[in-house]
């Protein structure tokens, strides 16, 4: 795999650390050091991002950056071992984990996944540790320092996560669900990770859930629709379908089923500006979720 190259903004955005801080670090104490282009810019590699990534959050935690600025990297490891062991700092869980996506560290990645959900539960890690995990590789993505493997690996072991949180609530399936919800993405839609989260939410609310996942032909949508009577859709639209394409998806579905709630969630939704119709809702939480189901 190519070496990735890091500007200092990018290492700012990605380890909370203040540009100005690192350049003091890397002055005073070497913690890393730069290379240069051919045309004297500076960038900083992969590994200067996993190494800074740990002096945060050992940092964090109180550890004076003279101490730790030089110790080898199984040294600062076994530090944050000892940190995570003892603390549920949701910075330093994140990005514990962006670490291991970048090493493709499976066995790091699933035992603090583990301790997390563990500790705090499902719903809370998912929302306070998982939510700003993908937003920070949201930004890998944006300066293209991460290929799609690295990417696929993490939400994988995810997925895998939430469908055996999702199988506990089935195993105690309410025989009496208060509603039905069909849960669908367009078609050309993959990405399913926070469309399964809320198939958890609903059915821990004791609701019952149709899950069609990735990719539904709106055909098809309307035929499960008409036969299962639901009381509502749940969609996710991150970038599948262009902003036209999505207006009039969302349009179409809520005028053939007016008496419906439409709860829509996505990036789509947050970059641009939808007049949506009476019946449809942009959400962009659990609690909002709750709040809307509850109010059906």
């Amino acid at each position: 795999m190519a070496t990735s190259a890091y500007s200092i903004k990018d290492l700012e955005q990605l380890t909370g650390i203040k540009a100005h801080t690192l350049r003091i670090w890397e002055k005073r104490y070497q913690v890393v050091t730069p290379k240069r282009t051919p045309t004297n810019i500076r960038y900083y590699s992969d590994e200067d991002l996993k190494k800074l990534l740990n002096v945060s959050i050992l940092n964090r935690h109180g550890f004076k950056i003279s101490n730790i600025a030089n110790l080898p990297n199984e040294q600062l490891c076994e530090k944050i071992i000892n940190i995570n062991n003892k603390s549920f700092n949701t910075d330093s869980k994140i990005e514990s984990l962006v670490v291991a996506m970048i090493e493709m560290d499976e066995d790091k990645f699933e035992k603090d996944l583990a301790n997390l959900i563990i500790n705090l539960g499902f719903e809370e890690t998912f929302t306070q540790v998982l939510m700003p995990l993908f937003e920070k590789i949201g930004i890998l993505w944006q300066i293209g320092t991460i290929v799609p493997g690295q990417e696929h690996f993490i939400s994988n072991l995810i997925r895998q996560k939430m469908i055996v949180a999702i199988d506990g609530i089935v195993a105690q399936e309410n025989p009496n669900p208060k509603q039905k919800f069909i849960l669908y993405l367009p078609d050309g839609e993959l990405h399913e990770i926070g469309l399964l989260f809320y198939s958890y939410i609903i059915q821990k609310m004791g609701h019952k859930v149709i899950y069609l996942g990735q990719m539904v032909p709106y055909s098809d949508l309307i035929k499960i629709a008409e036969a299962q009577n639901p009381d509502g859709f749940v969609s996710f639209v991150s970038s599948s379908l262009a902003f036209d394409e999505t207006k009039k998806h969302i349009t179409t579905l809520a005028s053939q089923f007016h008496d419906k709630k439409i709860l829509l969630s996505g990036h789509q939704f947050k970059t641009n500006d939808i007049d949506l119709p009476p019946n449809a809702k942009v959400i962009t939480s659990a609690s909002e979720l709750k709040q809307e189901i509850q109010a059906i």
